[in-house]
């Protein structure tokens, strides 16, 4: 335990305890993440970060194809855990891993995504048309019956 007079330390030294969580897996303790404030009982589960398989399908008016594609491609290098897009003239689809707490989070993440890449990757004015986010057990269970999405392979921005 460090000792320091009253009102010497600063906000930005003050130590904290940090845990490390392993993804898919919920925990119990006494410790928390950093900025999150102690509301928690003492034993009381947090839930752990798990991956999801977002979908996000967007359209509207025609844009030039060289346009799209090199709109889609930027997003992809903004956003690193984009996994492949699909495009044409007036639609478009990207499909990504999104690690996020629970499926309001991750939905909520997949429906700023167009939106707040809009400018910076020059995407065409399109709507969101389409959102499915499903978690990674249930990807693997579908792409095991034959049905669902599948894999994302070749990753990377292809024409439909």
């Amino acid at each position: 335990m460090r000792r320091v007079r009253p009102g010497a330390a600063s906000r930005a030294s003050a130590e904290r305890s940090l845990t490390s969580v392993a993804a898919g897996a919920a925990y119990t303790g006494d410790t928390h993440a950093a900025g999150e404030a102690d509301e928690r009982q003492e034993g009381e589960t947090v839930e752990a970060p798990r991956l999801w398989h977002v979908t996000l399908s967007v359209s509207g008016a025609e844009a030039p194809l060289k346009e799209v594609r090199r709109g889609l491609e930027q997003l992809a290098h903004d956003h690193p855990f984009l996994l492949t897009s699909r495009y044409a003239p007036d639609h478009a689809e990207i499909r990504y891993w999104e690690e996020a707490r629970d499926l309001h989070d991750a939905a909520a993440v997949a429906l700023r995504l167009w939106g707040e890449h809009r400018q910076s990757a020059q995407l065409p004015p399109w709507e969101i048309v389409g959102l499915e986010v499903i978690d990674r057990d249930t990807y693997h269970q579908r792409i095991a019956e034959g049905y669902g999405p599948l894999p994302a392979t070749p990753v990377g921005v292809h024409p439909f």
